[in-house]
């Protein structure tokens, strides 16, 4: 799989995140918006196993989008957005697993 292609957020991928397509606003907050609603409804039925792997998948995808060769040169009002949207959903993640 090309890392591009990679989901990092539900349904959304590398290549939107860091790419001029689609742009910031309103597009990928709104993107990101839905896709935080339904990954924080989808945590509901999880279990604490889960939600262990969940939470560990998400910062391996926050890291590669940080990581990425070149970041610096990339889209970075879309990567901090990103960014927030990915600290929300660990922190549900965190707090459901502390409940």
């Amino acid at each position: 799989m090309h890392y591009l292609d990679e989901k990092v957020f539900g349904n959304i991928t590398t290549k939107e995140i860091i790419g001029a397509e689609p742009p910031e606003i309103p597009d990928t907050r709104d993107n990101l918006e839905n896709e935080l609603a339904t990954l924080l409804s989808e945590l509901e039925s999880q279990s604490k196993e889960n939600l262990e792997k969940l939470l560990e998948k998400q910062k391996a995808a926050e890291d590669h989008v940080n990581s990425r060769p070149g970041a610096m040169a990339l889209s970075q009002p879309k990567i901090q957005l990103f960014t927030t949207y990915s600290q929300r959903y660990i922190k549900s993640i965190k707090e459901k697993l502390e409940s």
